[in-house]
């Protein structure tokens, strides 16, 4: 098949798949509720049980979770980009850790108690931890090269979970909530807290957009990128600015939650290749149907129980990571 019709088709598949998993998510859990029933509350402003499930509970769970997926997979993709590493994702950087001691502290220190009051210190728990380890990265010769910014997020990710153990080892009370949290889930999230993050989410969107030429330069090299005449070190800031700006919106929204960022990359390059004016829409669109799809997994396996998303997107992510470092390998060998 040739390569714009294989695009038209990748394009076409993933726009349908995430209509379907966006009314699974509306429709599919505890309760099923029958498609019509779905519509009536909808469009209709249907009053029955079903319909007060849906806009109450099952509406602003899957926005949350088409906002989460979204920053997620776009993430993934600038960082693998900025880093021309094959198994970067949101972590990397260690701001997932960054937003984990944000909300440890929140907790533990200043008496905060609830998700909407979380959102704002794992947001800037996140943002600090970028700016340290980009801070880290930059120092000496060569600048923020992609080796030193992965060892810099791995070195800050090992000191903020030990400051996490600090904590929650001497404060029983911080453990039993925080857990909650870390744990990674959509599940309780409501329209608050979509209205604190979309707007975040926005600009690191606009952010990773409008460097998708200089991220495709990049991908060429270092020197090739300057030849062409980019400045790679304000390249690789914005980049790790934007995917800071969109991995600490799904973090704070939703917890940690790996693979997400590690997985869509790999599966948008596949569909439409490695130009990123293409590959990051891309991901924005599988994004949240691997991150929906994971949720309803996990709402049907054990009902009435839930597995939260961050488990079933691990238990789906290792494998796929597995299968990635083996391809790798055989390719390096």
């Amino acid at each position: 098949m040739p390569g714009a019709a294989r695009r038209r088709v990748g394009w076409t598949a993933a726009a349908l798949l995430l209509l379907l998993a966006v009314l699974l998510s509306l429709a599919v859990g505890s309760r099923t509720v029958p498609p019509s029933e779905v519509w009536d509350a909808l469009a209709h402003g249907g009053t029955s049980d079903d319909a007060q499930v849906v806009r109450s509970l099952r509406v602003p769970r899957t926005v949350i979770g088409v906002l989460v997926g979204v920053a997620l997979a776009v993430a993934g993709t600038v960082l693998q980009g900025i880093t021309r590493n094959p198994i970067a994702e949101p972590g990397i950087l260690g701001i997932s850790q960054g937003a984990s001691v944000g909300v440890v502290f929140a907790i533990a220190f200043l008496g905060v108690h609830t998700l909407t009051g979380y959102v704002w210190y794992a947001f800037a728990g996140a943002g600090v931890a970028a700016v340290c380890i980009y801070a880290v990265a930059s120092s000496g010769r060569g600048g923020a090269s992609p080796v030193k910014l992965a060892l810099a997020g791995a070195a800050m990710n090992a000191f903020l979970a030990s400051v996490i153990s600090a904590v929650l080892t001497t404060n029983a009370r911080a453990l039993d909530e925080f857990r909650f949290w870390d744990v990674g889930s959509i599940s309780g999230r409501d329209a608050t807290i979509a209205g604190q993050v979309w707007p975040f989410l926005l600009a690191g969107l606009l952010l990773v957009l409008a460097m998708a030429r200089g991220l495709d330069a990049l991908a060429l090299g270092d020197d090739i990128a300057r030849g062409l005449g980019h400045n790679v070190a304000l390249l690789r800031a914005t980049g790790a600015l934007g995917a800071t700006v969109l991995t600490g919106a799904a973090v704070a929204a939703a917890g940690p939650i790996a693979f997400v960022g590690l997985a869509v990359p790999h599966i948008a390059r596949a569909l439409v290749g490695p130009a990123h004016r293409l590959l990051l829409p891309m991901a924005a669109l599988l994004g949240p149907v691997m991150l929906l799809l994971a949720d309803v997994l996990g709402r049907i396996v054990v009902r009435p129980s839930e597995v939260p998303v961050a488990v079933m997107a691990a238990l789906a992510g290792v494998p796929f990571l597995v299968v990635l470092v083996r391809r790798k390998a055989v390719a390096a060998a």
